[in-house]
């Protein structure tokens, strides 16, 4: 793992325009962002899930997207994420996608995000899918869990949310989703935080991690454990042998492009597998964090630059 501030700087640089126009424009980046970007229409994204699928690996579509800024884009942002709820039923898969509130219209006010994803989830609920309420950056952190938790009150087999480890705030927020039986989906975090809102040092972020995977799998609701970290893939297995815990009361995931042979490794040794398959024209931010997340992968942007 990168050290926090390398991260941060990846990521600042990422954010310049000069950066987004290559990469959008360059044919020696489209390998790097097809590995981990299964193409720009849910026809893609269906054929990606399917071949997935055969390796017993289970999906969590992605329609990528962040921050719409009028009502309009909101609506149509339900639209979209319901149409591919429903094209995973119709194809045989799991209805089980992936949501941020910022798609849904958290800019503009609430309760507008939260009576969106209410009709999204009324469309999962008809096709008996699920919808996952992504976390962003920490300044979306405590509404996002807000509106999270007043939807499971009224579809709580439906909708779950994610907990970022990293963030000092969430050991609370691990308690309260445990007392009220909402699932959870852990991860390390992302994004560039400050000091006072994150953890920063490598090691003190996989001991919070660990420290909340225990406590997820000990009393946590079908929780999912989200990492590509092969110490803390044993870690959770060797926790959840000690205590007997079956492995059918929780599950790993991983992003789609990532440790392909672990996934199917782990799937074929009876853990439940499941891949975070994103899509779409706007995979920029996404994959700004990727990059952020690999030393390698931005190096080789340098080079392609530099050679530009």
């Amino acid at each position: 793992m990168i050290a926090s501030w390398l991260r941060s700087g990846i990521l600042a640089v990422a954010g310049r325009e000069e950066i987004e126009r290559f990469l959008r424009d360059s044919r020696f980046s489209r390998d790097l962002v097809t590995r981990f970007v299964a193409g720009d229409t849910v026809d893609s994204a269906l054929a990606a899930a399917n071949r997935l699928a055969a390796d017993g690996l289970k999906t969590t579509l992605d329609r990528l997207g962040e921050n719409v800024l009028t009502p309009a884009e909101a609506r149509s942002a339900v639209d979209l994420y319901a149409a591919t709820l429903r094209e995973m039923a119709t194809a045989g898969l799991e209805p089980n996608i992936s949501v941020k509130l910022t798609m849904l219209g958290l800019d503009i006010d609430n309760v507008v995000a939260h009576d969106n994803m209410l009709q999204l989830l009324e469309t999962a609920s008809s096709v008996n899918g699920f919808v996952r309420i992504d976390m962003e950056g920490s300044a979306y952190t405590k509404s996002t869990l807000s509106i999270a938790q007043a939807l499971h009150e009224r579809l709580p087999d439906h909708v779950g949310t994610v907990i970022q480890a990293y963030l000092h705030r969430s050991d609370r927020d691990v308690e309260r989703l445990i007392d009220r039986g909402m699932r959870v989906r852990l991860v390390k975090g992302a994004y560039a935080e400050p000091p006072n809102i994150a953890l920063q040092k490598p090691r003190e972020i996989d001991e919070a991690f660990v420290r909340l995977m225990e406590r997820l799998l000990e009393d946590g609701r079908y929780p999912a454990i989200a990492t590509h970290d092969p110490a803390l893939v044993r870690a959770t297995q060797g926790f959840a042998l000690r205590l007997g815990i079956d492995r059918g009361r929780w599950e790993f995931q991983m992003l789609y492009g990532v440790r392909r042979e672990a996934q199917i490794a782990l799937a074929a040794e009876g853990y439940g597998m499941r891949i975070y398959v994103p899509f779409g024209t706007d995979w920029y931010p996404y994959f700004a964090r990727r990059i952020a997340e690999r030393p390698a992968n931005m190096a080789f942007v340098v080079r392609q630059l530099i050679t530009q």
